[in-house]
């Protein structure tokens, strides 16, 4: 009963919207307008966005304005979604437009979480915040702005650098020159 009312117009033995890979939800979205194919989105994506937002920026609540704005332009692009990409990277791409817009906007070089008091990344446990983590974060906001967004993207988000390439419009190549310095900037900073 509960798929019905997440999804009211499946066809019976469809499988429910939980199943469903990122880029059939999105076709599903983009195609029909299905607003609990969007929610199902919405659910798997916003913690990870407001992860990536949280280790860009020194704020909560900018992190959580950013990973909205994101997902309002992931809707204001659906149409545009090639389902024969890969959703995760599409839907970061948008994100790293985001953040990049944010910091010329604001004027000022990237920030990141660096108080005791700034919730912890995703990727850390939430009641575990360290001494090592917030070094670790001041050593990334002291990264050149193409060798940062290539750690967030690889380390903190897993994606590989053929995708970052793609996602950045860059070559492989040079993306892995990008991440080799900056895991080197990083190994100086933190020893």
């Amino acid at each position: 009963m509960a798929v019905l009312w997440l999804n009211p117009d499946a066809a019976p033995g469809a499988p429910p919207l939980q199943e469903l890979t990122d880029e059939a939800l999105m076709l599903r979205y983009a195609e029909r307008g299905d607003q609990a194919a969007f929610a199902a989105l919405f659910q798997r994506y916003a913690p990870r966005l407001r992860g990536f937002f949280l280790r860009s920026v020194c704020s909560a609540v900018i992190a959580d304005d950013l990973t909205q704005v994101t997902l309002l332009n992931v809707h204001r692009a659906r149409r545009d979604y090639d389902p024969a990409r890969a959703f995760r990277p599409w839907v970061f791409t948008i994100a790293l437009n985001v953040r990049r817009e944010h910091f010329r906007r604001a004027g000022r070089r990237n920030e990141v979480a660096l108080e005791p008091g700034e919730p912890a990344a995703p990727s850390v446990s939430p009641e575990v915040s360290t001494p090592h983590d917030r070094l670790m974060r001041r050593a990334i906001g002291e990264l050149r702005e193409d060798q940062r967004e290539v750690i967030l993207l690889h380390w903190y988000e897993g994606f590989s650098f053929p995708e970052i390439g793609r996602m950045l419009g860059a070559s492989t190549g040079a993306v892995k020159l990008r991440a080799h310095r900056a895991y080197n900037a990083l190994r100086s900073a933190l020893s």
